[in-house]
């Protein structure tokens, strides 16, 4: 094990499991108020999952926060996107501006959004021929990830990314973790053509075969991941470690969050993922992860507008128990 997997490893096991007594109160709650039994059953298992993470029986969305990690990646230059790298600094101002989808996405659902940028203008290494990251630039990456989160005060997290390319380094860490064959794991990204495909399909397999066959989950990450995604991943686990729940957006930010999954047990337990997206490889994601999507809109735009727009939802679901009598306080059996 990697020093980065004892790191994370050790911070995962300190960080608390949910409140079972808040979860059960809303659950015995949803189970008596005014509607037939089960009839938002989803629903009311998301107001639960919400009330277990906030630890409160009157789980509520006040304070939704959307962090947006971006990062340049050198595996950009063989030609994986449909667009060049150069677009990743242009979407980082235009989201810092506030005229980015994620952006208006952000203030129509009321979410407070912050923009990290973890390495525009820095793009990782060519993972088809060495890591991503170095070790000490991972270590940075996560512990800004872990940064952005401990200073939000919000009641529901949202993670987000933004990076030309990063479909492929999210392909990678997919096959490497799980197996099968690279294509399986590789979409289209950003609408790309059979030929782009094929050379995106060479650089996944060529990324997995670089690997140390004993390689961890963590280091997987750093070797054939990115600074964005290493950013996101330390989001997560800081949230954990907080309690506060999360909203996974699309196929990049599943992936970055797998690793911890795969490390230990239950790691994303505070997790939800917020929508499906066309990406062949984020349904194979969520199945090994055992997540049903909130949404399923063929959305594949990233930069965490999948996890916005689930923001309604939770809150709905929160409302649809708290602020319902039950039975018994308006007086029927």
């Amino acid at each position: 094990m990697s020093s980065a997997d004892e790191l994370v490893a050790g911070l995962l096991a300190g960080a608390p499991g949910p409140d079972q007594t808040s979860r059960a109160a809303v659950a015995a709650r949803a189970a008596n108020v005014l509607r037939p039994a089960g009839a938002l059953s989803r629903l009311d298992d998301v107001a639960a999952w919400l009330a277990a993470w906030q630890r409160t029986s009157r789980p509520a969305v006040e304070r939704p926060a959307a962090i947006v990690f971006v990062g340049d990646h050198g595996v950009a230059d063989h030609g994986v996107s449909a667009y060049p790298a150069a677009v990743t600094e242009a979407m980082l101002r235009a989201l810092r501006e506030g005229v980015a989808t994620a952006a208006a996405m952000a203030r129509s659902v009321g979410a407070e959004i912050r923009v990290v940028d973890v390495g525009t203008g820095r793009p990782t290494g060519d993972i088809t021929v060495e890591p991503a990251l170095s070790i000490e630039r991972n270590e940075e990456c996560f512990e800004t990830g872990r940064a952005a989160v401990a200073d939000t005060g919000c009641d529901l997290l949202i993670v987000g990314e933004m990076g030309i390319g990063n479909t492929t380094p999210a392909a990678a860490i997919a096959a490497s973790l799980y197996g099968g064959p690279a294509e399986v794991w590789t979409g289209r990204g950003t609408g790309i053509d059979d030929e782009t495909w094929t050379r995106k399909v060479a650089v996944v397999e060529a990324a997995r075969e670089r690997l140390a066959p004993n390689a961890g989950p963590i280091e997987i990450l750093r070797q054939c991941g990115g600074s964005e995604l290493t950013a996101i991943a330390g989001a997560i686990v800081e949230a954990r470690v907080r309690s506060i729940p999360v909203v996974l957006d699309g196929f990049v930010v599943t992936a970055a969050a797998a690793p911890l999954d795969a490390l230990v047990a239950g790691a994303l337990d505070h997790c939800v993922a917020g929508h499906r997206s066309p990406e062949p490889g984020h349904s194979l994601l969520l199945e090994k992860l055992a997540m049903e999507p909130l949404l399923d809109l063929g959305m594949r735009l990233g930069e965490a507008s999948g996890a916005l727009a689930a923001i309604p939802l939770v809150r709905l679901a929160a409302a649809a128990v708290v602020e319902v009598a039950t039975f018994e306080e308006w007086g029927l059996t």
